[in-house]
């Protein structure tokens, strides 16, 4: 059964795991820069594409999701006592949503996890083609980073969805 601990839980462990991709974020910018600006080498040219590019989608979506983490507990929260059709009209088709999401960010981290191993493999060998090498690196790396992560949330959020549902069974006073 849901309790205003779990909501609390469910979303203080969404703020902190956005901390973690902010924090991801900023090492892969900042190694991108590193890689591109001093490093110059094929490799590190490659390998700083990657890294650049979800590097500022790591840091984009855990700054969006971080700063709106409390606001959604509280008003999640207040719901659960105060009117709590909010959490069945509003609150479970949200998540529904979040959950199907989930899906389409597992098969494009797989995607770009697979696609980084093919370039590895294809061009390791090759002379010259070192960029390749660094750019498939680095994409399946931050690939196989956001899909650890987002298997935790996904968990998480199937759980929390879950627990809505079960809970929304019962009738409730508003007010």
């Amino acid at each position: 059964m849901l309790t205003k601990t779990d909501i609390e839980h469910y979303f203080n462990a969404e703020k902190n795991e956005s901390l973690l991709f902010i924090c991801v974020g900023i090492a892969a910018i900042v190694l991108a820069l590193v890689f591109f600006f001093y490093l110059k080498k094929h490799w590190c040219k490659g390998a700083a594409i990657p890294l650049l590019v979800i590097g500022l989608v790591h840091l984009v979506a855990g700054t969006v999701v971080f700063n709106r983490s409390d606001k959604d507990r509280m008003r999640i929260v207040y719901a659960y006592d105060m009117d709590p059709s909010v959490l069945q009209t509003k609150e479970i088709p949200r998540m529904e949503q979040v959950n199907k999401n989930f899906l389409v960010y597992r098969y494009t981290e797989m995607a770009c996890i697979l696609t980084g191993l093919a370039l590895v493999l294809f061009f390791i060998k090759k002379t010259g083609r070192s960029f390749w090498v660094g750019l498939g690196a680095a994409l399946a790396l931050e690939a196989a980073i956001s899909l650890t992560a987002d298997y935790f949330a996904e968990k998480r959020a199937a759980k929390y969805e879950q627990q809505l549902k079960e809970w929304s069974q019962y009738p409730r006073k508003t007010g």
